[in-house]
């Protein structure tokens, strides 16, 4: 199964057992700054490396408290730079079944790990369900509770 997740936050996916594309959709990549009104923004293709360095340059330890810089070093490990869903069609059809699902996720470290593993127990469920599509306002209902 494959699981379009946005804000690469990154589960240990092999060891669930899915394969995983991480893509976001938004005109840019915006990370929380010193204030709401103040966001960093990046574009899509920035490697998460030169956004880790330019944010040590601000303020290191405002980035290391608030989560940043941790959520762009484990980034760093799972792909070069953020890719955005609309400019990456040559990554290929995915041969599945498609739900799309939105969890709304304030864009933090803490929260992004929470929704994910939410995220990870709806998948599980689905993968489960010999036919999903005949039961999914049931799956849906329950996983809302």
């Amino acid at each position: 199964m494959s699981i379009k997740l946005e804000h690469g936050v990154t589960l240990s996916t092999e060891k669930a057992g899915l394969d995983v594309a991480s893509y976001g959709t938004g005109q840019h990549v915006k990370l929380l700054g010193p204030s709401i009104r103040e966001p960093n923004v990046y574009d899509f293709g920035t490697p998460y490396k030169q956004m880790f360095d330019n944010l040590c340059r601000k303020d290191v330890k405002l980035y290391s408290r608030n989560g940043i810089l941790p959520m762009l070093k484990r980034n760093l490990g799972v792909k070069l730079a953020p890719e955005r869903w609309q400019d990456n069609a040559a990554d290929g059809p995915f041969d599945v079944p498609v739900l799309v699902s939105n969890l709304d996720i304030k864009d933090n470290h803490e929260e992004a790990a929470i929704r994910c593993h939410l995220a990870l127990i709806l998948c599980q469920e689905l993968e489960a369900t010999e036919n999903w599509e005949d039961t999914i306002d049931d799956i849906i209902n329950n996983f809302e509770k």
